[in-house]
């Protein structure tokens, strides 16, 4: 694994107005993440996981702090690079699949190429050959109605990863599924961290697919109180 920084964080913050008061999601924190690297990022619920998470991926701006990925600051580009720089560079797997309903598979998955600027043909066929990756080839046609959540989820991963983004941001992946199909998905998600040398960077509740992670970060009350090997 080569230990070059693809992205880090500098005195991240991140502070809402909610209800008539500051609240603090994210204080002052660093990290440095690892080209290839799959990271575990833990905490109570609550803590600070996703806004940190969102922040990593521009779904979210700091209110202090920001975010360099392979050496730019990121949150100084314009918004429309900055688009261009999230459907790129950057994948995103969250808890729920979040897929469209009215789309089968294969348009779930190439919508994203196409938001990245690639011609339809191209996007289908991407899409084609990523769900082929994910053992759907049977399912290119179906809605996210008549899938399974595992389906559904491996729908997502490909959706995430058809740009062939090097970096890629899960959170909670495993999270609506039962515990044998949470497991494959986790192993599909190592598989493909070990194969093309993807940096994961995934929030999680579990601390068993922590600790099979290279590392691990943990959160407290918006602060990063721990960072530490996963595997022992």
């Amino acid at each position: 694994m080569s230990e070059e920084t693809i992205v880090e964080a500098r005195e991240l913050a991140r502070r809402f107005h909610l209800e008539g008061r500051d609240v603090d999601a994210l204080v002052s924190a660093n990290l440095s993440v690892r080209r290839g690297e799959i990271l575990a990022i833990v905490g109570a619920s609550g803590a600070g996981k996703s806004t940190l998470l969102q922040l990593l991926g521009t779904l979210d701006r700091p209110t202090g702090g920001t975010v360099f990925y392979e050496g730019v600051d990121i949150f100084n580009m314009p918004e429309a690079r900055l688009a261009l720089f999230r459907s790129r560079k950057v994948g995103f797997v969250f808890q729920s699949s979040n897929l469209l309903p009215e789309f089968t598979a294969e348009e779930n998955v190439a919508i994203s190429g196409m938001i990245a600027g690639k011609p339809k043909s191209q996007a289908l066929k991407e899409a084609r050959d990523g769900l082929a990756a994910m053992g759907l080839s049977q399912r290119l046609d179906h809605r996210p109605g008549k899938l399974s959540g595992g389906e559904q989820q491996r729908v997502a991963i490909a959706r995430a990863l058809v740009n062939e983004p090097a970096l890629v941001l899960a959170d909670e992946p495993t999270g609506n599924l039962d515990t044998g199909t949470g497991e494959e998905i986790v192993e599909l998600l190592f598989r493909l961290n070990k194969e093309k040398n993807q940096t994961f960077v995934i929030v999680t509740h579990n601390m068993d697919l922590a600790s099979k992670m290279s590392r691990r970060v943990r959160i407290k009350d918006g602060a990063i109180v721990e960072e530490r090997a996963a595997v022992e």
